[in-house]
């Protein structure tokens, strides 16, 4: 089976020198481009340009991304390929910085251009500026393929993640989305249409059962 992994994060740019961008290595999706792989799938690896995980990849092939803009383009070029599992674990940050403010003594703001803002400005303001939901268009670009999700949960408990992760099935149209986080602790779970999540216990685990459910896939499509 082609399967589609994406991993690690995305970055974006603050000026010329600095970035926005989160704690993403890239571990746990090249973990699993490499159970894929060793399964018999031929692996197409997306990859953060800002991972740090030091494994080797096995995947037939890496491409590279920086942006969030940058992903959404691979993405794009990968919807002409036929994928039967799309499996997207990268880190996509939320936001982007627009416009840097610097606040003068009598409150009025001057929108700073330098390509360095320079400390001596002293505490300036930062526009947030949502990126685009890539996972929004998965369904559109790989409308055949089993498309997996991943949602990690900060606050909360592991049923509020849970609620949140069936949330993410039912507005992006995917089948099934993987949780972690700490609202989960130190497990992951797979949450699907229907039934009862399915806990595991570490990546090993979770790469493992999804490598499984990938076996029965290409068995069915026979």
């Amino acid at each position: 089976m082609n399967c589609l992994v994406t991993a690690g994060p995305t970055w974006e740019p603050l000026d010329r020198v600095r970035r926005l961008t989160n704690l993403s290595t890239g571990r746990l999706g090249i973990e699993l481009a490499n159970a894929l792989a060793e399964a018999g799938h031929r692996v197409t690896l997306l990859l953060g340009e800002l991972a740090t995980c030091s494994l080797p990849a096995r995947a037939a092939e890496l491409r590279r991304f920086t942006t969030t803009e940058s992903l959404e383009r691979l993405l794009q070029e990968c919807s002409g390929t036929r994928f039967g599992a799309v499996f997207h674990a990268a880190a996509v940050s939320d936001y982007k910085p627009g416009t840097a403010w610097q606040i003068g003594p009598s409150g009025l703001r001057r929108p700073i251009t330098a390509g360095k803002i320079p400390t001596e400005l002293g505490p300036i303001w930062v526009e947030l500026i949502p990126t685009p939901k890539l996972i929004a268009s998965l369904r559109r670009w790989f409308p055949t393929a089993w498309l997996v999700g991943w949602k990690y949960v900060v606050d909360g408990n592991p049923q509020e993640a849970v609620a949140e992760a069936r949330a993410q099935l039912a507005r992006y149209q995917t089948d099934a989305c993987v949780l972690n986080g700490p609202a989960c602790g130190e497990a992951f779970a797979i949450v699907e249409h229907g039934g009862e999540p399915l806990w595991l216990a570490d990546r090993t685990a979770l790469c493992a059962e999804l490598v499984r459910r990938c076996a029965g896939r290409g068995a069915a499509a026979v």
